[in-house]
Formats: C-alpha cells, structure tokens, sequence
C-alpha cells in the first residue's frame, strides 16, 4: 500500500488521506485542535480538508472550520508544511429550510467564498481550490476560466471538483487540454467500503464514484480522487460495537452491507486490526491512487486510522 501519493505534473505528494474538518469548532477547537493538527503533521500527515460552509448549519457562526484552521495556522507558523484544501460555491445553508437544489456558483460567489475563505484562514493562498458543487446551467468553459483568474491572480495554486458528473468533468478536461490549462488535479466525490449497496441519502446533489468515474480515473491519474464518508458514517464501527439491530435505521442498512460488516470482523480478527484501519484499507486496494477524507474526532482516532496504511491489506480482502 502506498505510503505517499504524487500528483502528475504537480509538486503536490501526500500522505494516502487528507485529514477532513467538518466537525472543527464542533468536536474540537482550540488547544484540542493543535493537538489533532499537530499530531497529524507528526504522523507524515499534510493535506487538510475544509469547505466554506463547514459548518454553516450550526448557528451562529459561519465557516467554523475554515477559522479553527486559521487559528492553528496562526499560533503555529507552519503553513508551509501543509497542502492546504478548501471549497466554494457550496448552496447556502443559513436559512431555517436549507436548499443544496439554488446554485451559489456564479463568478460573484465565487469571489466572495475565496476572499472570505482567505481571510478565515489567514494565509495568501490555497494550494488546491475546489467547486463544491456543479451548475449544469453554466458552461463548463466560464467555470474553469474562473479557476483560472484565481489561479493568475495567485490565490490559488490548483483546483479541483467535487460533486461533478464524469461527463462533466469530461468536457472540463477537453477544454482545459485545447486551451493548454493544468485543469482539474482532484476530484472529490462519495466512494466508500459500503457504498455499493447502500440506500441512497436524502442528498441527491452529491455524486456516487459509480463505475463510469472509476474507470475515468484509471485513464486520467492527473485527477485524483479524494472520497468523501470514507467510513460510511460509522455503520461499521457501530455495527462491530452494539451489533445489527442499532444500525438498522442507516442508509448503508441493507443485505449486501450485513455481508461486507461479516467481513469486516473477519479481517478485524485477521489482521489484528481495528474497524478504521480495515474501512480505511479499502481505499488502498483500487486500481487508481485515491485518497481519503477522515475527520477523527480526535488524536487517538487519528494516529489510529493513519496506521491503516502500514497493514498489508490485499485486494482479495475486499471482494465481497
């Protein structure tokens, strides 16, 4: 299993998952979050993930996650030890009745996520920008001459997509290649060890990594992707913990899921490992590069999962 990932025609290498930050100022803040922050760095951990909206929903304050990063940032200095990650254009999620169907994705949205993104995390620049969304009504070409702008500008180092289509991000690349653009270098959509068989969420915005996209990145190594609910919201290590009847009420609640939970404990036994590290093993045995997003919900969480790339899982492990 690769213990460090390159992307083509980058100066980017990391560690084989981005440290996720939903739950920043939620879960963990302050003093809690050097600790997370640190320990990750420590680990041969550098990619760290945020969003705008991160987590807008929990009033009253906005882009929680963005200011813990900021924070640390901050009191540390060590923004050059990190490749930083966040995301834009994401629907508004203030209101009473949040919509993720109204587009915020225009030019103007745009440029008011990325400064306001900046300021929150204090620095200059992000090393990889992503479109948290797609809008099917604008062109492809003017969303990348976005990207673009940012990226002259020096706001921005590279950029990426989460949530598109293959045929979308399709039209980006051949775009990007006849206008001589890097174009995309990440993708970030939802592949997991149960996604498979589970039940689709109430979401219908966000995009499946189905076999079409898997087969997209086998030809395109230039993007990698990078899952998002890389532990199935915990229905494994809730399932291992209470057993069956306490995740019945879960999307990933189905047959085919009670056989890769049967598995799991199985490779648990086998390999002498915990419930992350074989979820976490899953993404190492794809015939792309792919990294992981985890949120831990703390350091004994984190250095946990992060040992899940020192377990020779192989692929057979995973054929359920």
């Amino acid at each position: 299993m690769s213990k460090k990932i390159m992307i083509p025609d980058t100066d980017i290498e990391i560690f084989p998952f981005g440290l996720g930050t939903v739950d920043a100022g939620l879960l963990w803040d302050g003093a809690d979050a050097d600790k997370i922050f640190d320990a990750f760095l420590a680990n041969g951990g550098t990619l760290i993930d945020s969003a705008h909206v991160y987590s807008d929903w929990v009033k009253p304050e906005k882009a929680r996650s963005e200011r813990v990063i900021g924070d640390w940032l901050e009191r540390s200095k060590k923004r050059n030890q990190i490749v930083l990650v966040t995301k834009g254009g994401h629907p508004d999620m203030t209101g009473e009745n949040p919509d993720t169907h109204i587009s915020r994705m225009t030019k103007t949205d745009m440029v008011e996520d990325l400064e306001s993104s900046l300021k929150q995390l204090r620095t200059d620049f992000i090393d990889i920008y992503f479109y948290h969304r797609d809008d099917l009504n604008q062109p492809v070409e003017d969303l990348i001459e976005v990207m673009e702008g940012f990226r002259r500008e020096g706001k921005i180092r590279y950029y990426g997509c989460s949530n598109w289509t293959t045929p979308r991000m399709r039209e980006a690349e051949a775009y990007c290649h006849a206008k001589g653009y890097r174009g995309f270098i990440a993708n970030q959509c939802l592949l997991n060890l149960g996604y498979k068989y589970m039940n689709p969420l109430p979401d219908d915005t966000l995009v499946y990594v189905d076999q079409e996209m898997q087969q997209f990145h086998k030809e395109n190594t230039g993007n990698l992707l990078m899952p998002y609910m890389g532990v199935c919201s915990g229905f494994f290590h809730i399932y291992a913990a209470k057993g069956e009847d306490a995740v019945k009420n879960s999307p990933y609640y189905t047959e085919g899921n009670m056989k890769v939970a049967r598995r799991v404990m199985e490779l648990c036994t086998h390999y002498n490992a915990t419930v992350s590290q074989v979820v976490l093993g899953f993404f190492g045995q794809q015939d792309f590069h792919c990294a992981p997003l985890y949120g831990p919900q703390n350091v004994e969480q984190l250095e946990e999962a992060m040992k899940a790339f020192e377990i020779p899982f192989c692929k057979d492990d995973y054929n359920i």
